[in-house]
């Protein structure tokens, strides 16, 4: 749930144009889109509450190949395991066992006791991943699109580079 996903969106055609473009000359949709990745991870890193730290380092940035597609974030399946509860801490949570006060119920089937509900404070979300990238768009929107254009302007004058 830590992970967020990012990429280009718009047309398909331009999609695939930038992708042949990128298997023909060296396209600088890679660097920005990483300067971009890492913009975002920077200000993650800046956002998340720190108790211990494990979950700061914990988050990463990957671009792929193409330059088309970004993941910053809590990554792999072994850290989104260990870091589960940092959706708790991004989202809040409710509480429990229901209303402010209330006794603890019996959790029972009639015949096995299970104990009883544990009083779960509610907890305030703390958002990080989210306003991550809101406070970084425009910045974002600018790196890409200078990254495109000259990207397109290169390869409309038929010049390979790398």
């Amino acid at each position: 749930m830590a992970k967020r996903k990012s990429s280009i969106r718009g047309d398909f055609k331009l999609r695939g144009l930038l992708r042949r473009i990128g298997n023909n000359m060296e396209s600088d949709l890679r660097p920005a889109m990483q300067q971009s990745a890492d913009l975002v991870l920077e200000t993650q890193r800046a956002l998340i509450p720190r108790d211990t730290g494990a979950s700061w380092w914990a988050l990463t940035a990957f671009v792929s190949k193409s330059g088309l597609n970004a993941q910053i974030g809590i990554r792999g399946k072994e850290n989104n395991k260990r870091f589960f509860y940092l959706r708790f801490v991004e989202y809040g949570t409710k509480g429990g066992p229901g209303k402010a006060g209330a006794e603890p119920t019996n959790k029972a089937d009639g015949e096995n006791f299970f104990g009883y509900a544990p009083d779960i404070p509610a907890r305030p979300a703390h958002p990080w991943l989210r306003p991550s990238i809101d406070m970084n768009r425009d910045e974002i929107r600018v790196i890409i699109s200078r990254a495109i254009s000259s990207t397109l302007k290169r390869a409309a004058q038929g010049v390979k580079s790398g």
